[in-house]
């Protein structure tokens, strides 16, 4: 059994992009998405200045988090250590391509469906070398077993320095580059040119300045940053952003269908069982209602929707996405029962089910804590603290649920239901002030800057914020003070805490994605 990989040597590529085009044409990859690239970054200071050139690729990773986070396996390693992929397993979710550190997999715009370097296995595979490797001039790209000591990059890399992409993500990448400069591999490291040159490829979906607003400029006689790195990215690939709205949707409305259920739980615990209505009957409904958006926002994000129920007859079971399917199918069925039960009046049934239903609702809410950690190319949604603002989110929701039924019926507990509201917000907003206030990688500083000050910065601030945690906490505190019976003003509450909650969350979701990787 071999194990195969790349060395990439920096020195002697003369950035002719032979590569690329092989790869092309050997794939017939689309125009817009590249499996393999070059990297033009410019150093030093005029006169001293230096162009330089890396070739950009899958990384093959040992721990390949793309591999476990594909829901069907489409992604899958051969029995010669090279990552592969099978296109009629996959399902156009883009959980690959959040979770490659190394902006590595695209998603084909003719098959709707991931892509990306294998090492053109199937020229391996009868003895050919990768078209890439035939066609470099400079013999720049070389293919070994890293597993042969006697083979030419095994003693390359056991011989002279080279280095990996983002070894801190720990995904053991099976590329390795010599004599390429820090600033190729880390692009934070190095400024977007903005200069209108032929070859510049401005990177979109980023962050506040024109092309790169969250990587520092520090060209000409600037001071270098303090890696003492100075450049300035000439020439790279686009890579758009995958998750947005409708991603950022689907977090809001599971909330909201786990919250309005926690609360129903919690009311049947005071001793309310017997309101059929506003307990056993409507809380249900609610939810399932906004699980079936949930559903449709899911499937409606996928590239081939029509394959949504892989999930279940292909399913991988390391991947949070399949997980995440049978817990909201879970908790659809707990809920079920619950109306069942609220129909029959059935009060001994509700509080058998209480427990359950609470299990469920926090596994709804808080799964995609799990989800995201998984996506290990962006590093903001690792943070211990997605899963507990997750989890607080759905209380606020489900706290906001029941003040707009108010609106429509007798709900138990009015003053409970308010405290409940008010203690979501509190605990959302805690949570946010402890991350925002925390360091992290400079993956997250960067991601943090991009969501608090630069282009996502008006969204988080004044939707996330203050229409979603000042505005409803703050008329919540009112009624509380007046002692309030009136419905009106916690349901206006109740509305800017859902809009906020979108706000902040499509900011997360955005920012998260807005460092580059490549």
């Amino acid at each position: 059994m071999t194990r195969l990989g790349f060395l990439l040597d920096s020195d002697n590529c003369i950035g002719c992009h032979a590569c690329t085009i092989a790869c092309k044409s050997e794939h017939d990859v689309p125009l817009g998405v590249n499996r393999t690239w070059v990297k033009y970054i410019e150093t030093g200071t005029f006169p001293d200045v230096a162009r330089k050139f890396s070739v950009m690729r899958c990384n093959q990773c040992d721990d390949a988090p793309c591999m476990t986070i594909c829901p069907t396996s489409a992604l899958f390693r051969a029995d010669n250590g090279v990552v592969d992929f099978q296109d009629d397993n996959c399902i156009g979710c883009k959980s690959c391509m959040n979770a490659c550190p190394y902006d590595a997999l695209y998603i084909n715009p003719e098959t709707n469906t991931a892509h990306k370097c294998n090492m053109c296995n199937h020229r391996i595979e009868v003895g050919l070398e990768p078209s890439c490797q035939v066609v470099c001039p400079t013999e720049a790209i070389k293919i070994g077993d890293l597993d042969d000591p006697t083979s030419e990059i095994s003693r390359i890399i056991a011989r002279d320095d080279v280095a990996v992409r983002a070894p801190e993500q720990n995904t053991k990448p099976k590329v390795y580059y010599r004599g390429a400069d820090q600033a190729s591999l880390d692009p934070t490291r190095s400024a977007i040119a903005n200069d209108g040159m032929i070859w510049a490829d401005t990177l979109k979906n980023t962050a506040n300045n024109k092309n790169h607003p969250s990587i520092p400029v520090r060209l000409g006689n600037q001071p270098a940053d303090e890696n003492g790195v100075v450049a300035r990215t000439a020439y790279t690939t686009a890579h758009a952003m995958t998750w947005k709205e409708k991603v950022s949707g689907y977090l809001v409305t599971k909330a909201i269908a786990a919250g309005v259920m926690l609360v129903a739980a919690l009311l049947v615990i005071m001793g309310n069982a017997d309101s059929q209505a506003a307990v056993g009957v409507v809380p249900p409904m609610i939810a399932g209602a906004f699980l079936g958006i949930t559903g449709v926002l899911l499937i409606a994000d996928l590239k081939q929707p029509t394959r949504f129920h892989y999930l279940i007859t292909k399913g991988n079971w390391s991947s949070w996405l399949v997980k995440g399917a049978y817990v909201l199918m879970a908790f659809a069925a707990v809920c079920g029962l619950w109306w069942l039960a609220g129909l029959t009046e059935s009060q001994w049934l509700l509080r058998v089910l209480v427990v359950p239903v609470i299990i469920t609702a926090l596994g709804t809410a808080g799964y995609t804590a799990y989800l995201f950690a998984q996506c290990e190319g962006r590093d903001l949604w690792q943070t211990p603290l997605l899963l507990p603002v997750l989890l607080s989110q759905a209380v606020t929701a489900g706290g906001a649920a029941y003040a707009l039924m108010d609106l429509f019926m007798d709900i138990p507990e009015g003053d409970a239901i308010r405290w409940v509201l008010l203690g979501g917000l509190a605990a959302t907003a805690g949570f946010i002030f402890v991350e925002l206030s925390s360091h992290g990688s400079r993956h997250v500083e960067l991601a943090i800057e991009v969501m608090t000050k630069g282009r996502y910065a008006q969204q988080f601030w004044w939707g996330g914020i203050v229409v979603g945690l000042v505005v409803p906490a703050a008329l919540i505190i009112l009624t509380l003070v007046a002692g309030s019976d009136s419905p009106a003003i916690p349901a206006i509450a109740a509305v800017s805490a859902l809009i906020g909650m979108f706000a902040y969350e499509d900011a997360f979701v955005r920012a998260g994605q807005s460092v580059p990787l490549s």
